[in-house]
């Protein structure tokens, strides 16, 4: 890369060990630390947490050091800063790249204005394990709606200007594949093919460093036994020298430090040399500057050059050379009117219908009983909130509010952890006297995030005995389920009428809930991720192989079934195939699952040409794949239209179906549009990895096109490429 003027001129300034002290970023010290590790030449810092204590640092960056560096100020914003939305996972789910982006768009200009200028945010690592506690922190199982959303989240941090007072630079992490962790835990070792690196893991990467992200993060795990803060292969050679990444690569907590116990480094003096020369340009948490000067000329001295060069340039980007402060009465330090209005209809998209008999919107009932955990609870943030967001209130005061006529109820029955079920009995007697029973479960935010992994995901407490009670009791009713991650609910969600996955929503989540169950908001989000009916069957996606002897048929096999599947030709394709004997085949709810209140007739789709010229399609030809979509209910509502590729025959094991495009719209009643796609090189290819270099290629043959409101109820209409 080609430094400024002025990055060359303060490069050559600088002495080796106040280059390695602009490699380094330290975590939240007393102020008074903090102002003595600038002067001693740190470079980047954890918000001191205002604009005034942000601008004394940048003053003794600025004024009191020998070249007069101004600081990175970094924070993880992951889904907010004062005013908090969904989770990531949440945001994924209302399948509104729009919507992401003005979110992060509200994030950033909280942030900015009291100092922080650097966010670790977005998480782009494609998971298929719920029991990871991170995948609240992403966007969930499948590549193309990860990265569809990391570019939404990157332009609506970033924007047009770095230096502009509304934006912060943005971190796509963990680089890479750190989403599948063995057994789901967080931390474990990560071990997968080059096939699947390519196709899954990187691709969300590469689409951000098209998008322009100022930063990417290494990931804690192992790559084939290569822990990433060292590996050269994937952080110099695909993400610098192969993509032509300029930008900040930036370690993770400790992750430097962690090369100790991972044994691949002697001591910390080895473990930086490792990580520089590996492609490191930021320590995140550790102490560089200590390292003698014999370790220091260890480092090699170009490599040295290189990463601090980034780190300035980054700065210039930013703007801070020339202004580093920021105005300190303009600092937003509590929710505006806009924002708490846009994370209000945010919470309220990210919900996913999971079912639904009419019970849902409630119409004006009388006598209402609210029940279960998150009742009156206000634990709706979710994981990965600083303690100064806006907090939220409880969805028995939003509506008491909303039901002013209403005779509600609030009888919470258990706790979220506890094994106490003493208090279902009153909800039983509540029950039986109420029109329509609201029951608020889930997971408390402490159960996901980082660090978070859990072995059992089912409703955590007596929570599932409490929905069983309520069933009894023959009183309609709906389960809100509040998460940050899919859930196991096969013991009881056959019992219950409409259940709403509405995961962490954030500050204005009960408003936003309330607007969902009164029907004021429409919940037409779908899953990012496919929910299990058992945790024996994780990991589990739609994007699978077909295998070689594939599954077709329904149902668990009873003994006798078993035992006569052992003999005669007739029973093999029964038996012998990729299944569990003893749980029904496929996801409870599979991704993109989810429905609205409205009701939408789909025509038959149809393709621009029913065959393309391979050598068009590499010129830039695209077919355009249509559907008219009508809404034939009394109602408006929102209808997503996806789109998936069915490569029939290729030369490697292809997933049975691949999200390629997706759009959602709101349609009055009666209103007939047609949804539109462009089907090209992007949607039909994939990267061949058996040559010596890796290569995006479309091979030809006949493709599937699907298309439709779900993954379940899309129409075929075929393609070839000639």
């Amino acid at each position: 890369m080609q430094p400024s003027d002025r990055v060359r001129a303060l490069l050559d300034e600088l002495t080796s060990a106040e280059k390695l002290g602009q490699l380094q970023i330290v975590f939240r010290p007393a102020l008074e630390d903090a102002a003595r590790l600038v002067r001693d030449g740190v470079g980047s810092v954890f918000w001191p947490r205002s604009a005034a204590a942000t601008n004394a640092l940048q003053r003794v960056a600025v004024e009191e050091t020998r070249l007069g560096i101004p600081l990175l100020v970094g924070l993880d914003v992951i889904h907010g800063q004062r005013t908090i939305g969904p989770v990531p996972l949440a945001q994924a789910g209302s399948f509104d790249p729009e919507l992401v982006g003005d979110l992060a768009r509200l994030a950033a200009a909280e942030a900015r204005s009291g100092g922080v200028n650097w966010t670790f945010s977005p998480m782009l690592d494609v998971s298929r394990d719920p029991r990871w506690g991170r995948v609240v922190e992403g966007f969930g199982e499948d590549v193309h709606l990860t990265s569809v959303m990391g570019r939404a989240m990157v332009r609506g941090y970033q924007g047009t200007d770095l230096s502009a007072p509304d934006a912060i630079a943005a971190t796509a992490k963990h680089f890479v594949a750190y989403g599948q962790p063995e057994g789901g835990r967080d931390y474990n070792t990560v071990d997968v093919s080059e096939h699947r690196m390519r196709n899954v893991y990187l691709e969300p990467f590469r689409a951000v460093v098209d998008e322009g992200a100022a930063a990417v993060m290494a990931a804690f795990n192992t790559v084939a036994g290569v822990p990433m803060h060292v590996n050269r292969r994937l952080l110099t050679g695909v993400l610098k020298e192969e993509w032509g990444f300029h930008g900040v690569v930036v370690g993770d907590a400790e992750g430097v430090r962690n090369l100790i116990p991972h044994r691949v480094a002697a001591d910390e003096a080895d473990a930086v040399r490792l990580a520089y020369e590996a492609g490191l340009d930021v320590e995140m948490g550790g102490a560089p500057a200590d390292l003698s000067d014999a370790e220091l000329s260890l480092i090699d001295g170009a490599r040295l050059d290189d990463a601090v060069t980034r780190v300035l340039s980054l700065k210039e980007r930013l703007g801070l050379f020339d202004d580093p402060y920021v105005d300190e009465d303009a600092e937003i330090t509590e929710p505006t009117a806009d924002g708490r209005r846009l994370v209000r209809r945010s919470a309220a998209r990210a919900c996913v219908l999971l079912r639904n008999d009419g019970t849902l919107p409630l119409a004006s009932p009388r006598r209402v009983l609210l029940t279960g955990p998150y009742a009156d609870s206000t634990d709706h943030l979710g994981a990965w909130t600083q303690h100064f967001g806006a907090r939220a209130g409880t969805i028995a005061d939003e509506l008491r509010v909303r039901l002013p006529d209403a005779v509600l109820e609030v009888v919470p029955g258990v706790d979220f952890l506890s094994d106490d079920a003493s208090g279902i009995s009153a909800v039983i007697g509540a029950a039986r006297s109420a029109d329509v029973v609201v029951i608020c479960a889930g997971e408390p935010s402490a159960l996901s995030g980082e660090a978070a992994s859990r072995s059992d995901l089912r409703l955590p407490g007596r929570q599932e005995e409490l929905i069983r009670a309520v069933a009894g009791t023959g009183t309609p009713f709906v389960v809100v389920l509040e998460s940050g991650r899919p859930l196991v609910v096969a013991d009881w969600i056959d019992h219950a009428p409409a259940v709403l996955a509405a995961w962490h929503g954030g500050t204005e989540a009960p408003a936003g809930i309330v607007d969902v169950l009164l029907g004021d908001e429409d919940p037409a989000g779908r899953l990012p991720m496919s929910w299990p009916r058992s945790v024996g069957e994780i990991p589990i996606h739609y994007a699978h192989e077909n295998t070689g002897r594939p599954a077709t048929t329904g149902g668990t096999l009873t003994v006798d079934e078993a035992d006569v599947g052992l003999h005669g030709p007739d029973n093999l394709q029964d038996k012998y195939t990729s299944k569990y004997l003893d749980l029904d085949l496929g996801p409870q709810f599979s991704f993109g699952h989810g429905a609205s209140y409205a009701a939408f007739a789909h025509d038959a789709p149809t393709v621009s040409a029913e065959q393309v010229a391979l050598a068009d399609l590499h010129a830039g030809d695209t077919a355009t794949l249509s559907v008219q979509v009508t809404n034939t209910s009394v109602r408006t509502g929102d209808e997503v239209v996806q789109v998936y590729v069915e490569d029939l025959v290729a030369t490697v094991a292809p997933p049975v179906r691949r999200l390629v495009a997706f759009e959602r719209r709101t349609l009055a009643p009666g209103e007939m549009a047609t949804f539109s796609f462009d089907i090209g090189v992007d949607q039909l290819g994939f990267w061949a990895t058996d040559a010596a270099q890796p290569a995006f290629a479309v091979e030809p043959g006949r493709f599937r096109l699907h298309i439709g409101a779900t993954l379940a109820a899309t129409q075929p209409v075929d393609l070839w490429v000639r």
